[in-house]
């Protein structure tokens, strides 16, 4: 694929020319890919966003009780395994506490408004 621009000059001359236009291309669909990304992964971590600020307004207002209450009634009995972390669904007002045991992870799902476990799997 020689260019009539580029015939006189010699095979490396031409070669370096060609490089050149395939790296651009290929850095511009990097930086296509990575800007495509970006605005995939927006919507979730305002959806994480909005969870946290139901549940402090809920917690707040008197209707659920709050993370630590949560934790502390329910990390003590889970004995051996190590917490992860919580989630918050503002909805259905359910806490879901993640633990991990021997490689396995649990999730228990706990009643904001009165603490109690709702589901262990």
């Amino acid at each position: 694929m020689l260019t009539k621009s580029l015939t006189r000059r010699s095979v490396s001359v031409q070669c370096a020319a060609i490089i050149r236009v395939r790296m651009k291309k290929a850095v511009l669909l990097l930086l296509a890919a990575a800007l495509g990304t970006a605005s995939v992964s927006a919507p979730v971590h305002a959806r994480k966003g909005d969870d946290q600020g139901k549940a402090r307004e809920q917690m707040n207002s008197g209707k659920v009780l709050s993370l630590r209450e949560i934790e502390g009634r329910v990390v003590p009995r889970m004995r051996g395994m190590e917490y992860l972390g919580p989630e918050y669904d503002g909805n259905a007002q359910v806490y879901r506490l993640k633990f991990i045991d021997s490689g396995r992870v649990i999730f228990v799902d706990v009643d904001a408004r009165s603490g109690s476990v709702l589901r262990q799997r």
